[in-house]
């Protein structure tokens, strides 16, 4: 059985951000661009995806006119080499919202929901990406069936491009990022 029985060619090679931003949506779904390299993720689980909508939608409604929060959508975090990450929650600027691909810039948040098999890249290796790239605020969930999930909140240091830990939230998160934000996460 060769390589390419199992995945196609271009996930043996590197990607331009050029050739990336010529393919389709669902060529794009589930996948990140790491130093140029397709990374594909697993399916998230039920639970995964719900507390993603569930926060997702009380960031949305916080932000009023000026900030739109979303799932299941890009950031490019550089160019070359292409690094375009899919958050699992992302709040951006609203006038944005027609401008592919997202850029740090303009965007506010990330959020990660840590899954099986995501723990060392949504705890270490996004958080470095992700400060290192701008973005203001990030916030990693971790979950466990069972039990409430716990919000871990990063601030951006601006002078050193590291996060600081924010505060830490078991269920029900009140945050400002810059605005003001409650979500219960605990009937999950």
């Amino acid at each position: 059985m060769t390589a390419e029985m199992i995945a196609p060619e271009w996930m043996h090679r590197q990607i331009t951000s050029e050739e990336y931003d010529s393919w389709t949506a669902e060529q794009c779904a589930g996948i990140e661009i790491v130093d140029g390299m397709v990374v594909v993720s697993p399916s998230a689980s039920k639970r995964h995806n719900r507390l993603a909508r569930i926060l997702a939608n009380a960031l949305d409604e916080a932000g009023g006119s000026e900030w739109n929060a979303d799932t299941d959508f890009d950031v490019r975090l550089q160019d070359v080499p292409l690094n375009n990450r899919r958050p699992d929650v992302g709040v951006y600027r609203a006038d944005t919202i027609d401008k592919s691909p997202t850029r740090p810039e303009d965007v506010l948040l990330l959020v990660e929901v840590v899954s099986p098999g995501s723990e060392t890249t949504d705890r270490v290796v996004k958080l470095a990406q992700y400060a290192q790239a701008g973005i203001p605020f990030y916030w990693r969930i971790e979950q466990a069936v069972g039990r409430v999930p716990v919000v871990h909140t990063y601030v951006l240091d601006e002078a050193s491009r590291a996060y600081r830990a924010g505060e830490l939230f078991a269920g029900r998160v009140a945050a400002v990022v810059p605005y003001p934000v409650e979500v219960d996460l605990g009937s999950v």
